[in-house]
């Protein structure tokens, strides 16, 4: 198969509407052709006038480890063209960076998931492009966790830098289909193009999204590898409790745990209250110590997440469940276990992190409710599911 960019690359003819003009490239450490030349250089290799780069959150170079690190502008030290952050002075593409190019090509490789901040970068530079009169193109790339639809609608009022627009936690989209989805929802009058993928197959063994022939590289530092990719929209709900995700760790976001629980209590405990949510992946229990972030030094019992392997079924696998049990096993077992962690997240101040994960407060709500049983969640969550399934039909380019 082919991703946007080797398509781009290989024919003349997708290229020829960007003669005369600047170009600007919206990249990280994966964008990168089949042969793993990075995108800046295959462009400029091919005769392209590279005027400016973009940085997503993580930086162009993907140096920064956590949340809230900021990247700083800087010159490119090969071609000496600016690198405008996205993710430090401004979130926003400002008016000067925007008077710096005529086309702006977005080859980011996402994961699938509402809150990785990418999916909102995309939105903001298509609101940009539309006030400055610029054009976009995305050099489309598969979603890894395939086209599967899992979590609650992102509530009226709760939008963030991780929560772009109403759409559940994992969309199932591509970038390239949720620019087509964003243009359409907030009547964005913008010059728009996806260069398509090319036998992309996001319901076929083995991949199931991610074509196993490519390589993967991390987007971002912590993501991996395609298990975490297919766990994160449910571990990455940790990143708003006091259970450590696994940063400090070589498997981040593929794994929960503590120094004060028991891991395989705890597993015995997601068995009892909603076995059918455990399908399609193994857990195992284990012990781990992170070198830093949370816990930072201390032996943790833990819980590991494996999407892979024989055990693995895509389409009954459901990390936001998942991870909620993992959630509600913990308060049952220990009620009054301080889960919650209350810290600024991505800039918002006034509200759980938890909650601005989740785009409203309904998950948190059901783990903290010791009558609320499996069904009451999915009582709420699959109307939102079933209703993003008929909304997103009209925007799906494969």
């Amino acid at each position: 198969m082919k991703f946007g960019i080797d398509r781009l690359l290989a024919d003349a003819s997708l290229r020829k509407p960007l003669e005369g003009k600047r170009v600007a490239l919206l990249a990280h450490p994966a964008s990168v052709t089949a042969d793993l030349t990075h995108s800046l250089d295959a462009l400029v290799a091919a005769g392209r006038n590279i005027s400016a780069v973009f940085g997503p959150q993580h930086g162009v170079r993907g140096d920064l480890q956590d949340n809230m690190m900021e990247s700083p502008d800087f010159t490119d030290p090969t071609y000496g063209m600016p690198v405008f952050s996205l993710y430090g002075e401004v979130r926003r593409p400002t008016g000067q960076s925007m008077g710096t190019f005529d086309v702006l090509l977005v080859d980011l490789q996402d994961v699938g998931c509402r809150i990785y901040t990418f999916v909102t970068t995309l939105l903001y530079v298509l609101e940009a492009a539309a006030a400055h009169g610029k054009s976009v193109w995305v050099l489309d790339r598969p979603n890894p966790a395939g086209r599967p639809i899992e979590g609650l609608t992102l509530r009226l009022g709760w939008e963030s830098f991780v929560g772009a627009g109403p759409m559940p936690m994992r969309h199932g989209m591509t970038l390239g289909e949720m620019g087509r989805w964003f243009i359409d929802r907030f009547r964005l009058d913008v010059d728009y193009r996806v260069i398509e993928m090319e036998g992309w197959q996001p319901g076929a063994a083995p991949g199931y999204g991610w074509p196993p022939e490519r390589v993967w590289i991390n987007p971002s530092p912590n993501a991996a590898n395609v298990n975490m990719a297919r766990a994160y929209a449910g571990t990455v709900m940790l990143e708003g409790t006091t259970l450590s995700e696994g940063r400090g760790t070589t498997r981040p976001l593929e794994l929960f745990g503590a120094p004060d629980i028991d891991a395989r209590a705890v597993i015995a405990e997601m068995r009892a209250l909603a076995p059918q949510w455990l399908a399609g992946c193994t857990l195992r229990d284990f012990w781990f110590q992170p070198t830093f972030h949370k816990h930072v030094g201390a032996l943790c019992a833990g819980v590991f997440i494996h999407a892979e392997g024989a055990a693995y079924d895509h389409a009954a696998f459901r990390p936001w469940r998942l991870q909620a049990l993992g959630f509600k096993a913990i308060r049952r077992l220990y009620p009054d276990y301080p889960l919650w962690r209350d810290f600024p997240y991505e800039y918002v101040f006034d509200k759980l992190a938890i909650d601005v994960i989740n785009g409203g407060p309904g998950l948190r709500e059901w783990v903290d409710d010791a009558a609320a049983v499996a069904g009451d969640l999915d009582a709420l969550t699959v109307p939102d599911e079933q209703a993003w399934e008929a909304e997103r039909q009209a925007f799906l380019l494969y």
